[in-house]
């Protein structure tokens, strides 16, 4: 679908441009990594980047492991049974707003999990007047402005060093489904015509060699952000 392919295209470009000068090496984990999908498409496009993945769930590790045939560890981002220092990279896509994370303490444990100048790349979603069906149906509890994402970043010891929203092209659409054009329950995250796939494929295609040109979008539908660890966690 062509909003999954969209988001771990991004996390992969992203993950390209800024972690292999910072991760030493080490592993990267997808903290909150669900049926795989992003760690496939690492498994498939950069072979030799070695990867781990988490998840509360264990069909979804189960599923996880089939689809990346990378090592996959059932547990919870609110704590992480990794070592300290363990990771050159975590990503987490979609995590932090779930009713059952403990957003502050899923960072420390982020945190806590990287190695020095290690990188965290984050995904969640934007707006919280647009709180709709669709979050409810994925046990989203927050939602999020660009502001937002960079000071909970910053109180958890991280230096922001990319946050942009994404999405901008369809945000207008994705509002009107959601807000103002009658609907039933459940997401409406799914497969759409080829057509309808084709048109957003090539519109996140188009903002996503922006943002690799180093583009900040003002506004969309969700927000990515890239952030080095530096200090120790505020407070």
């Amino acid at each position: 679908m062509w909003w999954f392919a969209a988001l771990h295209a991004n996390l992969a470009m992203l993950h390209r441009r800024w972690a292999p000068a910072r991760d030493g090496g080490r592993p990267l984990l997808d903290a909150g990594c669900g049926t795989g999908g992003f760690l496939a498409r690492l498994a498939r496009e950069s072979p030799a980047t070695d990867a781990v993945g988490v998840d509360a769930s264990q069909t979804a590790c189960r599923w996880a492991r089939d689809k990346s045939a990378r090592p996959i560890c059932a547990g919870s981002v609110n704590a992480l049974p990794f070592a300290d220092g363990a990771f050159g990279a975590i990503v987490s896509l979609d995590v932090l707003c779930h009713r059952d994370v403990d957003e502050a303490g899923a960072l420390a444990q982020f945190h806590r999990c990287l190695a020095a100048d290690g990188i965290l790349i984050v995904n969640l979603p934007a707006y919280r007047w647009l709180m709709s069906r669709h979050d409810a149906a994925v046990y989203n509890a927050r939602r999020y402005t660009r502001g937002d994402v960079v000071r909970l970043l910053r109180r958890a010891g991280f230096r922001p060093v990319f946050a942009s929203y994404w999405n901008m092209v369809l945000f207008p659409v994705m509002v009107a489904t959601r807000k103002l054009l009658p609907g039933g329950s459940g997401s409406d995250v799914t497969l759409q015509p080829a057509l309808v796939e084709t048109v957003c494929r090539a519109a996140t295609a188009l903002e996503r060699a922006l943002m690799r040109a180093g583009l900040r979008f003002p506004f969309g539908g969700s927000i990515v952000a890239v952030a080095a660890k530096a200090e120790a966690p505020n407070g």
